[in-house]
């Protein structure tokens, strides 16, 4: 399985005891399929994931680009990994 570069997000806001994530990662599975993997939840705390089939590589970031910046406009922040 071929993994690209992935994007990973936080929010926190202590006064409400909140801590997510958010990850989006652009990969090839061994048969060649582009996939968008979505990962989030709090954490600490096991995680939930989302696995999407795109035509191709360009698709799948596309994607994961809108999704980057609903995230965003949410209060998400982009963390280094």
């Amino acid at each position: 399985m071929q993994s690209g570069p992935s994007i990973h997000f936080e929010r926190r806001d202590p006064a409400r005891n909140m801590k997510r994530f958010y990850r989006l990662t652009v990969q090839q599975d061994l048969f060649g399929t582009v996939l968008l993997v979505r990962e989030w939840g709090r954490i600490g705390v096991s995680s939930h994931q989302q696995t999407q089939e795109a035509p191709d590589l360009a698709a799948a970031s596309l994607h994961a680009q809108r999704l980057a910046g609903e995230k965003q406009r949410r209060g998400y922040v982009p963390v280094a990994r």
